[in-house]
């Protein structure tokens, strides 16, 4: 086992701990960006004069909000005084001239309090040049309306193995995107100290990449401007590129104003300016042999942009390399394109770009599954990687003997044959309530697919009291990244945890610091938090053999003692230690980095090893759906979810949890909805607010819910064995769909292939059961329609399942 895997005795890691802020969550102690700026009497509120039209050419008059009480200043494009733009592709101008959807940011009011700052938004006279706009994908593959990079994955020729494929199937996948609804909404807030520093407190999860937006908007150099994240009310992805321009806003009034100025988005206003999740359309054609393996698959995969490219091109890259998901395809061929339309900028959002991908796969497994005569679970079984094989891109599908223990003990653990006989007997005596239990897998990679992002740095004092202070590079979301380093130090240093405390991230500790994304964080950060320990430990050690009179390499430190190797001799306190280096002038400093190694990926060429390793899960769900309304209910989930040697296990367990409760609130509750018509309100955002975006909740969560982690899973090339937690769990909740499926195809007749709305909302499910029920009625079968179906709506998705 490698040095970075090994644990020593007594490790803090893999113990069962509480989150570090959890008393402070739950009294609501806990400090976040805005609640700073409560502490300051003089601070200016920022406010958006939003765009009313999704695509216009826009003036403004500024003048009446001049005139409104209490407003100060109000900041245009004049103001900058560097690039007047907010994204790292220099695609999003800060303040533009040309409204690009409905709700975009035209200038910003600076007032003493917030009602003042709203006000003089409301006065702003805005004139507007309506321009034609697209609002879908369907209307941007029409007017060829694309942008970014438009990659292809390759192995073998797809187009002569379906040419001599038994099965060949075509078909369209829809999925819709997802909105964050983060708990905190982006906040920024700034302010210019004595020597001329800008500091900006930002909830961001990429603390360097904002300080180098708000630098080159104020055109000044990266040093004179610190950002600090204290903690974030959640993210999940949503905070890695998007806060940049709000802090940069932040920045420019403090600068002009030589006040502090805040930033916090309203909720509506954090829905209808930030991005979300990318929609995708897929087309595609599978080829299957007799036993139902997976022969070919050609696929056109299009993700709806938004209006500037922010990180489209990095997710759609990620949604290529997981069309595969856990499935051996021998010859594959997937295009991607970036479609640019009138809408808020899509974004990172959890999984990035795989739970897109591997939808495709799913989808096509669960419509063809019927029209093979195949179980779908034996369908997916039959087709998983095995070991030796290799993805599409070229990389080794290593472990891959753990899809399938995993997928045994969910079957034998979820008593997955003795419940589907009784389900299928509960669907016999029941003509309107329908039950299924499906079983889906997880493969996704785990690292950042730009490979610079693959290093992180963190800085660890040991003060001569022997108490410790970590900065790592890292951003806490509420994922439990600060508790998983705070274990990581303790068992570097053999160290108690109340020994150890953690610094906020701030850029001015930790420079040039990845994003905290992509799973990423703990092996990263966890790994340069443990190479600086590792390092004070080794100046140490020479300083206590002295005092102990042994040999250096008979060192131990455990549990805040340092001792020899036999448990009953001398010993010291880490402190005494500690003390004795300080006075032999000994460095109790250290500055820890890490690179992951392994990697080589050719983006253009889309081959190569992007990921260090691969995190496996498998999941079996039971539904019951209800044939009058469509409304569905969670019965049960059974998790078998690789996390590798757990850094703490709480923590997993209830990332695996919470993951897996998104996964469901995507694929079928979440429905994102845009005025598609030619009205007025083209463009506008609908689903604006809690009541009319339909989240998870404890009633959507599964009357059971059993969650376990892989036994005997080290994952030698990451910190202490451990494996990334935070996005493959998502995934897991394809079950959840193809069990809503399987409920569906029990209205229909026998080899019904179900094509299922994306999000499965109940009227999605709804008319899906009414197309059921009227194949069973042409079918002659038992059973007939209830309500006569409305063929507008039995039509999602867009395009009909066709067998060649």
């Amino acid at each position: 086992m490698s040095d970075l895997a090994a644990r020593p005795e007594g490790a803090m890691v893999g113990a069962a701990l509480p989150h570090e802020s959890a008393a402070r969550h739950a009294t609501g102690t806990a400090v976040y960006t805005d609640d700073l700026a409560a502490g300051r009497h003089d601070v200016l509120t920022a406010w958006p004069v939003q765009s009313e039209h999704a695509h216009a050419l826009v003036s403004l008059d500024v003048g009446p909000a001049l005139e409104v009480p209490g407003v100060v200043r109000v900041l245009t494009a004049a103001d900058v005084p560097g690039e007047n733009d907010a994204g790292a592709k220099h695609d999003e101008p800060l303040f533009p001239a040309e409204a690009m959807f409905h709700g975009h940011a035209l200038a910003w009011i600076l007032g003493e309090t917030p009602e003042a700052a709203r006000l003089g938004a409301a006065a702003v006279r805005v004139g507007y040049e309506p321009l034609p706009s697209i609002v879908t994908v369907g209307e941007a593959i029409e007017a060829g309306s694309f942008q970014g990079i438009a990659p292809t994955v390759r192995r073998g020729d797809a187009q002569a193995a379906l040419a001599g494929a038994p099965h060949v199937f075509e078909g369209v996948s829809e999925v819709n995107g997802q909105e964050h609804f983060y708990l905190e909404t982006h906040a920024s807030l700034a302010h210019v100290d004595s020597e001329g520093q800008v500091f900006v407190e930002s909830s961001t999860q990429h603390p360097s990449e904002t300080q180098e937006i708000v630098a080159h908007v104020l055109g000044v150099p990266n040093h004179r401007v610190t950002v600090q994240s204290l903690r974030l009310g959640g993210g999940f992805g949503g905070k890695e590129m998007q806060p940049h321009g709000f802090a940069a806003i932040a920045a420019l009034g403090a600068t002009l104003t030589g006040r502090p100025v805040r930033v916090r988005l309203t909720r509506t206003q954090d829905l209808t300016m930030t991005g979300k999740r990318h929609p995708f359309h897929a087309t595609w054609r599978a080829g299957f042999d007799e036993e139902g393996r997976i022969l070919a698959l050609e696929a056109t995969l299009t993700s709806n942009g938004g209006w500037c490219l922010d990180l489209s091109e990095p997710v759609l890259g990620r949604a290529l390399c997981h069309v595969d998901n856990a499935y051996w395809i021998p010859d594959l061929t997937v295009q991607g394109r970036i479609a640019k339309t009138n809408l808020t900028s899509q974004t990172a959002f959890r999984g990035f770009g795989g739970p897109q991908g591997m939808f495709v796969i799913e989808d096509i497994l669960g419509r063809v599954a019927p029209l093979l005569g195949i179980d779908p679970a034996e369908l997916r079984e039959r087709n998983l990687y095995r070991p030796g094989q290799t993805t599409p891109y070229g990389q080794p599908v290593r472990h891959a003997e753990r899809l399938h223990e995993e997928w045994a003990r969910v079957r034998a653990e979820s008593r997955f044959d003795e419940r589907r006989a009784a389900i299928a007997a509960f669907n016999d005596a029941h003509p309107d309530v329908k039950r299924a239990l499906a079983i889906t897998p997880v493969k996704f990679g785990i690292s950042f697919t730009f490979t610079a992002y693959n290093q992180a740095g963190a800085l660890v004092h040991v003060y001569k009291d022997g108490s410790v202070l970590v900065n790592h590079g890292g951003t806490e979301l509420g994922q439990g990244l600060h508790t998983k380093m705070l274990q990581v130090a303790a068992t570097a240093l053999g160290v108690r945890m109340s020994a150890v405390r953690l610094a906020p991230t701030r850029t001015d500790k930790v420079p040039n610091t990845s994003a905290t994304a992509a799973s990423s964080g703990a092996d990263l950060n966890g790994a340069a938090v443990k190479d600086a320990c590792d390092q004070i430990r080794g100046r140490m050690a020479p300083v206590a053999a002295r005092l102990l009179g042994i040999d250096e390499a008979d060192v131990r430190f455990a549990a805040g003692r340092v001792s020899g190797p036999d448990p009953d001799g001398t010993s010291l306190g880490f402190d005494e230690v500690a003390e004795a280096a300080y006075a032999d002038r000994v460095q109790l400093f250290a500055a820890g980095f890490y690179r992951t190694e392994g990697l080589g990926w050719e983006p253009g060429a889309m081959q190569g090893h992007p990921f260090k390793y691969f995190a496996y899960g498998v999941a079996a769900s039971e539904v019951e759906v209800d044939g009058f309304t469509g409304a569905t209910r969670l019965l049960r989930t059974d998790i078998v979810h690789d996390v590798g040697d757990s850094l703490s296990p709480i923590i997993d367990l209830g990332q695996v949890e919470g993951a897996f409760m998104q996964g469901v609130g995507w694929l079928a509750l979440e429905e994102l909805r845009w005025d598609t018509s030619d009205g007025p309100g083209r463009g506008r955002l609908l689903t604006q607010s809690a009541s009319t975006y339909k989240l998870p909740s404890f009633s959507e969560l599964p009357d059971e819910l059993n969650v376990h982690f892989l036994e005997r899973a080290t994952e030698d090339g990451a910190v202490y064995g451990s494996k990334a937690v935070g996005e493959p769990p998502f995934m897991l909740a394809f079950s959840v769909r193809e069990a809503i499926r399987e409920a569906v195809a029990a209205f229909g007749p026998e080899g019904y292939s179900v094509e299922l709305g994306s999000p499965a909302t109940p009227e999605a499910v709804f008319w899906a059961i009414e197309a059921a029920r009227a194949a069973r009625e042409a079918t002659g079968e038992p059973g007939a329609p209830s309500t006569p179906a409305a063929p507008e709506l039995a039509g999602l998705p867009a395009a009909a399942l066709r067998r060649r």
